[in-house]
């Protein structure tokens, strides 16, 4: 019998996105906030940055940073039960390497510290292009990044503790954040380019085809308003051939 291959054999199956699912889609598309964004200093614990990735994705951050020296640390940090693919993760050498990020995007940095300086974090105005940058399980954030933050806030706490956990820490920065954003009507209204947010829908609508054009190397096609594959015969018949790289014999 002649060789099929898995990958055919799904991409022959139905693969239009629902209406429910395009619907779902753009309205996280819609929301999200691409000026506010969360930094994790030296942060290594995974079950901490799944956490905050979860958190970022669920109040509206497009993406997150994280500060890791070193190899181990870059390869352990990215994991976050499926809101990876919602959230993009920017990963830094240095702390340099990202304040000098923030500061050419205009934002203002933020770093909880337990200083002098120190306020109350609803004080900010999260509503001005932010960087919130949290710091690791054992040292907090580095003496490097305070000295070349804007602002520097704790969370108060009236018990015997003397600190939170990291992730619960950024959670309540980043929804005091959305709060303030929603309260000046910042949601809702699209700010990211056409094609991140076409890429997106394609890659989460139509998974199956999504992953057949990175195996054989196919441009995205276009979608229609309701979300569907518009595309002429030549993309088609591409897609048809055989994948070598998938081929699966069937006796």
């Amino acid at each position: 019998m002649a060789p099929f291959t898995v990958l055919n054999i799904a991409i022959f199956k139905s693969s239009t996105m629902s209406p429910e699912r395009f619907a779902r889609i753009n309205e996280m598309l819609n929301n999200r906030q691409p000026d506010l964004t969360i930094c994790l200093d030296k942060v290594h614990k995974t079950n901490n940055i799944a956490a905050v990735i979860r958190s970022a994705d669920a109040i509206g951050i497009h993406e997150i940073h994280a500060i890791w020296p070193d190899i181990e640390m870059r390869v352990s940090g990215n994991t976050a039960s499926g809101s990876q693919q919602w959230v993009k993760t920017i990963k830094h050498y240095s702390a340099e390497e990202a304040l000098d990020a923030f500061k050419t995007k205009g934002m203002q940095v933020v770093v909880t510290n337990f200083s002098e300086e120190a306020v109350d974090f609803r004080e900010i105005d999260y509503t001005l292009p932010t960087a919130i940058i949290v710091g690791n399980e054992r040292d907090g954030v580095s003496e490097e990044v305070i000295a070349k933050a804007d602002k520097q806030v704790t969370i108060p706490m009236i018990g015997m503790v003397q600190s939170l956990n990291v992730s619960v820490a950024a959670a309540l920065m980043m929804y005091e954040a959305q709060r303030q954003r929603q309260a000046a009507n910042m949601y809702g209204e699209r700010k990211l380019d056409d094609e991140y947010c076409q890429t997106k829908l394609f890659e989460q609508g139509h998974p199956v085809y999504a992953k057949a054009c990175r195996r054989k190397k196919i441009p995205y096609p276009a979608l229609d308003e309701q979300g569907q594959i518009v595309a002429d015969q030549d993309w088609w018949q591409r897609m048809r051939e055989p994948d070598p790289e998938a081929e699966l014999e069937i006796n």
